[in-house]
């Protein structure tokens, strides 16, 4: 015959975690306390009372006493004071209202030059050959496009670059590590004046 399990329950050792984690809180609060008290150089434990040799002596605060007016004679007006005034154009460098900044000669569109490194269906192959362009020191870019009927295309571009000088330096370097890069000319459009 089997004997039936017994009733009694065995103590866990949940409590004696609970003690533990309190404990550790109160120190480490204590602790706390105590490391920002010194940091901040404040004492609460100093006595209120400071004994005569280093008691600093300081003296009351003047009080100002307004002279009496008698019936004959008021008391001079108090004017208030006037609040300083800001001209806007005034405050911008320059000083006039006509100072404005030169205007862009929107005449001459200087094209901008990208080299294009790559074009991928791929995101994560247009990733790879950003990240392996960056370890290059060149910063890329990746312009995402959808071309009718091809689907959407991953561009990895070097630039926006300025000069020519630019263009065949960055070329070069790409071309020393086997990166194919084609030209790319954007003429951009000039914005219209409101």
């Amino acid at each position: 015959m089997a004997k039936p399990a017994s009733s009694k329950s065995k103590r866990s050792g949940g409590s004696s975690v609970f003690t533990g984690v309190l404990i550790g809180l109160t120190v480490g609060a204590v602790l706390a306390v105590g490391v920002a008290l010194f940091v901040t150089g404040n004492n609460p434990f100093k006595s209120g009372t400071a004994t005569p040799e280093t008691e600093e002596k300081t003296p009351p605060p003047a009080v100002e006493v307004a002279p009496t007016a008698t019936p004959d004679t008021a008391p001079p007006p108090v004017e208030p004071e006037a609040a300083p005034s800001f001209d806007f154009y005034k405050v911008l460098p320059g000083g006039a209202p006509s100072d404005l900044p030169p205007v862009p000669d929107t005449t001459a569109n200087h094209p901008l030059y990208y080299l294009q490194a790559g074009a991928f269906q791929n995101a994560d192959d247009a990733d790879n050959l950003k990240a392996q362009l960056a370890l290059l020191g060149v910063e890329a870019e990746i312009q995402t496009t959808e071309i009718a009927g091809k689907g959407m295309f991953h561009r990895v571009r070097v630039g926006p670059l300025r000069a020519m000088d630019e263009v065949n330096s960055t070329r070069s370097l790409l071309t020393q590590n086997n990166i194919p890069a084609t030209l790319v000319k954007e003429t951009p459009v000039p914005q219209e004046r409101p």
